[in-house]
């Protein structure tokens, strides 16, 4: 009996800012020589719209995307000619904040050991996940200014930490382990929660307290605990020892920085913004990077990793695989931008992979 295909899924595209509008084209490309069966819908928001009329997020437009798309595949966003950068802000944070995306999934993958800084690390050593509390902690935006320009001028950024949202991304994860295998097919079997509970010790408590009481429920898997600051030095030191780490906004956003070097730098590095049951929104990890937007230098294989990773979510298993297995390829033969030692650009790169996924054998 040949499998029956998803039905067909509607997927917003918002290329955004910069590198955005050069990334996502690839990735598009990409999905569409999978033979996937989606519907794509480009929307202008951005950097240009907001300079020409004003417009961040058109009236209604969060909920336009979450009743009538399936996911959503955003390139990037901030362009030094929106001095305010309001229109980043108000798009980007609107979405995970207004649509309470509330699971930052960034999967930490080495496709190739040519790309890991580190001496004596294979591709197996480093496959691993951060999630990161999404919609609250110090982007919530608490605080402000007293005194501003005077010798007596005090900020306050307030860190907002709720038991709602601290145990729903602690759950998320220990779910996430038990559902989930390494790419060699052995199970995961440890989380690992992330703070800095020994200076901020009112959230760390509530921290502490949630994943204790939550881990209790997953007596399989085994809890772990580390500070941030030396979490990052265990994650240099020898990234084999993690599968699944939880950890609160800012920190979640530090790390996964500090883990894309791991696999060859943001350019390769994907991410999801996740609600259960809800419209998804998926995402490369890096910015919009204005120094090179516009040069055709940008690795686009962050985004297409991203759009596989957002058709896996779809439930087009095989799809993601192509594009996967195509990106390894394409690594492996040096069909790459020159961050990760090609000689390409991010189109021809893009039109690399898709042209090997069309020469792929059909199901």
């Amino acid at each position: 009996m040949v499998p029956q295909k998803p039905p067909t899924k509607r997927i917003a595209v918002i290329p955004g800012d910069g590198i955005g509008k050069e990334v996502i084209p690839p990735a598009v490309k990409a999905m569409q020589a999978t033979g996937a069966t989606v519907k794509l819908t480009e929307f202008d928001w951005g950097a240009d719209r907001y300079l020409r009329d004003g417009t961040t997020v058109p009236t209604d437009g969060f909920a336009m995307l979450a009743r009538d798309f399936d996911a959503i595949l955003v390139g990037a966003f901030g362009d030094p000619r929106a001095k305010t950068n309001i229109h980043a802000k108000e798009i980007l944070l609107g979405m995970r904040f207004k649509m309470d995306l509330y699971a930052n999934v960034r999967p930490v993958r080495l496709l190739d050991a040519a790309l890991c800084p580190l001496k004596g690390i294979e591709p197996r050593d480093v496959d691993f996940v951060v999630l990161r509390e999404n919609t609250e902690g110090v982007y919530t935006d608490a605080g402000g200014v007293f005194k501003q320009g005077t010798p007596d001028e005090i900020a306050t950024q307030e860190d907002i930490n709720t038991r709602k949202g601290v145990e729903r991304i602690i759950r998320y994860a220990f779910e996430y382990c038990r559902r989930h295998k390494k790419l060699d097919g052995s199970p995961r079997n440890k989380v690992l929660m992330c703070d800095k509970s020994n200076a901020m010790t009112h959230a760390g408590s509530l921290w502490q307290r949630t994943f204790k009481e939550v881990g209790g429920e997953y007596p399989e898997i085994t809890a772990q605990h580390a500070y941030v600051d030396a979490l990052c030095m265990q994650m240099v030191r020898d990234p084999r020892q993690f599968d699944v780490i939880v950890t609160n906004n800012m920190f979640g956003d530090i790390l996964t920085d500090l883990a894309a070097a791991l696999q060859g730098g943001l350019g390769m590095a994907a991410s999801g913004n996740i609600h259960p049951g809800r419209t998804s929104m998926f995402e490369p990890v890096h910015g919009s990077a204005p120094p090179i937007a516009g040069k055709n230098l940008a690795n686009p294989f962050g985004a297409i990793l991203t759009a596989a990773m957002m058709l896996r979510h779809l439930e087009f298993a095989t799809e993601a695989d192509k594009i996967e297995a195509a990106v390894l390829e394409a690594v492996r033969e040096k069909k790459t931008t020159p961050d990760i030692g090609g000689t390409l650009g991010t189109r021809e790169a893009g039109e690399w992979v898709a042209l090997l996924i069309q020469s792929q054998p059909s199901e």
